[in-house]
């Protein structure tokens, strides 16, 4: 199967350059693989680049992730930081997939110095 990249997604959701997107479409029409950290990249350029909003993030990832030709690497946890964002998006997308992903390989609890996210069950705030 083949793989895509940050950009590839990223035009799939944001569609500002009708080429690029329909070149993106025509590349996965037989099924494409998207990695954990090119869905993790497309939400920061979505926020970061395209100032989309958190609901706006939440719709996109929801599109990546029931999309008919994407297969997305560890879907679960994809999910589960999608349920996690959603909850809390404060926390910001990227942590959420990266506990959920410690969560999964099941190496909890996730240390961090954010205050936020070691209130969320499973990661634990360290203090300097």
């Amino acid at each position: 199967m083949r793989a895509v990249d940050t950009n590839i997604l990223v035009r799939l959701i944001a569609r500002d350059d009708e080429r690029q997107a329909a070149a993106a479409e025509r590349y996965i029409r037989d099924g494409a693989w998207a990695s954990s950290l090119a869905v993790a990249e497309t939400v920061w350029v979505l926020k970061t680049y395209y100032r989309r909003s958190a609901e706006q993030l939440i719709r996109a990832l929801e599109i990546l992730l029931q999309h008919r030709h994407l297969v997305l690497q560890d879907s679960e946890a994809v999910a589960a930081a999608l349920a996690l964002f959603r909850s809390k998006p404060s926390l910001g997308f990227s942590d959420c997939l990266i506990l959920e992903l410690a969560r999964r390989a099941g190496h909890l609890p996730l240390g961090t110095f954010d205050r936020a996210l070691g209130k969320v069950d499973g990661a634990q705030r360290l203090s300097a």
